[in-house]
């Protein structure tokens, strides 16, 4: 006898399909499945009738499967975020049916010792830890060293006692190294590591901690929300306002709003945390305002009216506090020599043959390359275009001004700070020892330095280009750029009073901000009102072709549809302001409307092979 059942495969864009076994399988056992002569990974969803066509028999049954609220969570950002269910399975990692046969790791019972508590909490640090006791979803609004990483601990301290385990989810995996040597320092070896630079052979003595208990605590970014953590007792999202949160792939879901969602469905607390809360969580979610911090030194900002350039003042002021014997911190929104490479005779602007971006000067390996695509070719001596000399560079790079720096003095130890430098969790940590163990002097980066790193002795921060950020065509950029200056000038005046120096023609919005960061949040609120988010929902249809007339064909059926419905608005269409990536062609339909059923029921109607979905977007490009 034959047992009908509908299975979702892993990563495929596929809906449901149905097999049949001879054995009754439980919902959510992981089973292999053939699909045109491959052997797939699937999960068991539901027992079906016999259908009229002839079914393939599923294959080999696997030791693992996906709990109950693993597949909810699932069929959440299916519906949600616009995917298929072997699309949004494929997050998880799975729990084993016997774990004490897992990979041979013993099982150690699940017992939990409350941590000797070495945390002394301040007053005010109490009164947002008694705050966070009384609500399962909370927003913890401190501002840059007040001490939300005590609070973290003492509410982890708690959990533990009660026999359950937490999970404290960082927007990179940059910043794991000076977390998991603090929570460490307390929670002793409970503590573990899960993020995608991982070895498998890491991954698989961390998943056995996992599965066996012993790992009380689980710290990593995004993608260790959807570990199988059995007993889990509260969900921790610190730094929730990056938008590292959000996936940019399909499926795009926010981690920050799952981790919300999976709190809700455990029955758990769930703690955000931020110096700069994201407007969207301000306005939905209770919180404490802790001010102040254990530092009473002060920071003085300086705004220098000026383009994005290595100016004399700011060179005097690098040479100044190196000579002073401190270090300093100097932010530049772009990685590489420089962004764009154009030709003074002719004009023409050098960009990748895959996508409508400038390609980025690389002198060391003496290169263009794209940082879209990862085309890459080799640094022209002469216009590609008409042949003559007169190649010049615009928007100043890290590397760049590394070397510039560099040159001010032969004593004056600078180090790049950025993606193509830190390319491991190694060079990560022996840079961020060196810099505090005072073998640098100057740290020259890009947003990697505003991710929440403890620089111990940093008396000058240099922000430049932040009017770039603050230009884009982007409902948020108001709150990107301020968020980041901020950010950024509180890795300074820890322990010394620090210098802020800001490239900016733009002091009169930032300085009425720089102390008032929920004044600048009332103030966005009343301006993005009936027209964005919180107070709307948004959603980008994104189509990409090689054929851009075919994209473009399926945009415009998309809008005529989306004009008949009346609760849906069309906030705009047309080309990606990125036309083209990876030599596809790209055009975008942006919608608004006051409920997200509303916009997932237009999108319904429009569905598309063609169209990628992003429900809730934080990016335009």
């Amino acid at each position: 006898m034959n047992y009908y059942f509908q299975i979702a495969l892993l990563g495929s864009p596929l809906e449901l399909l149905t097999y049949h076994s001879e054995i009754v399988l439980n919902i959510g056992t992981e089973v292999n499945a053939t699909l045109s002569n491959r052997v797939l990974k699937g999960v068991v969803i539901a027992k079906c009738k016999k259908p009229d066509f002839i079914t393939q028999p599923i294959g080999e049954i696997s030791p693992f499967f996906y709990s109950d609220t693993q597949i909810k969570t699932a069929q959440f950002i299916s519906d949600y975020y616009g995917c298929s269910l072997g699309e949004a399975l494929n997050l998880f990692v799975p729990f084993p049916v016997c774990p004490e046969s897992f990979e041979g790791f013993m099982v150690r019972q699940a017992h939990h010792e409350r941590a000797p508590v070495n945390i002394t909490l301040s007053e005010s640090q109490l009164k947002a830890l008694d705050f966070i006791r009384s609500h399962r979803v909370s927003l913890l609004f401190g501002d840059t060293g007040a001490g939300k990483s005590e609070i973290y601990m003492s509410r982890m301290d708690e959990i533990l006692y009660e026999g359950k385990r937490c999970l404290l989810l960082l927007p990179e995996i940059s910043l794991t190294p000076q977390m998991e040597k603090r929570f460490k320092n307390h929670f002793g070896d409970s503590v573990v590591l899960w993020h995608s630079k991982m070895t498998p052979k890491q991954k698989k003595v961390t998943l056995a901690k996992i599965y066996d208990g012993s790992a009380h605590i689980i710290v990593g970014p995004r993608s260790a929300l959807f570990l199988p953590i059995a007993d889990l007792g509260l969900i921790v999202v610190d730094e929730e306002h990056d938008e590292s949160y959000k996936s940019s792939s399909r499926p795009r879901y926010n981690a920050r709003d799952m981790a919300v969602y999976i709190g809700t469905l455990l029955k758990i607390p769930v703690m955000l945390g931020s110096a700069t809360p994201s407007l969207s969580s301000y306005a939905k979610y209770p919180f404490f305002r802790l001010r102040g911090g254990y530092y009473e030194s002060k920071r003085t900002f300086v705004f220098e009216p000026s383009l994005e350039a290595l100016t004399p003042s700011i060179d005097n002021a690098v040479m100044e506090n190196f000579s002073s014997d401190h270090q300093g911190i100097v932010f530049i929104p772009t990685r590489a020599n420089f962004k764009y490479t154009v030709c003074d005779a002719c004009g023409y602007h050098i960009e990748c043959p895959f996508c409508s971006v400038g390609m980025s000067q690389h002198k060391n390996s003496r290169a263009l390359k794209c940082h879209y695509c990862n085309y890459t070719e080799v640094l022209p001596k002469v216009c590609p275009k008409c042949q003559s000399g007169s190649l010049r560079t615009t928007r100043l790079g890290t590397a760049e001004a590394v070397e510039h720096f560099s040159k001010l003095s032969e004593n004056l130890r600078v180090q790049q700070f950025d993606r193509d430098i830190i390319t491991t969790q190694n060079k990560l940590i022996k840079v961020l020892e060196a810099f505090n163990a005072h073998e640098i002097d100057l740290l020259v980066g890009t947003q990697m330095l505003s991710k929440g790193h403890d620089y111990h002795d940093i008396t000058l921060a240099i922000i430049m280009g932040i009017d770039n950020l603050l230009s884009q065509s982007d409902y948020r950029a108001r709150e990107k750029a301020l968020s980041l200056l901020i950010q950024i000038a509180g890795r300074s005046g820890r322990k010394q009073d620090a210098t802020v120096i800001v490239q900016s023609f733009n002091e009169s919005f930032f300085r009425g901000y720089l102390d008032d960061y929920e004044q600048f949040l009332i103030d966005e609120m009343k301006i993005r009102a009936g027209r964005y988010p919180p107070t709307k929902k948004l959603a980008r249809l994104l189509y990409a072709h090689k054929n851009g007339i075919k994209a473009k064909e399926e945009m415009e059926k998309a809008v005529a549809a989306i004009e008949q419905i009346s609760v849906v608005q069309i906030v705009g269409f047309g080309p990606s302001p990125i036309e083209k990536i990876a030599d596809k062609y790209r055009f975008q339909i942006l919608l608004r409307s006051d409920k997200s059923t509303d916009l997932i029921r237009a999108i319904r109607a429009v569905k598309s092979s063609l169209c990628e979905i992003d429900m809730d977007p934080i990016e335009f490009t």
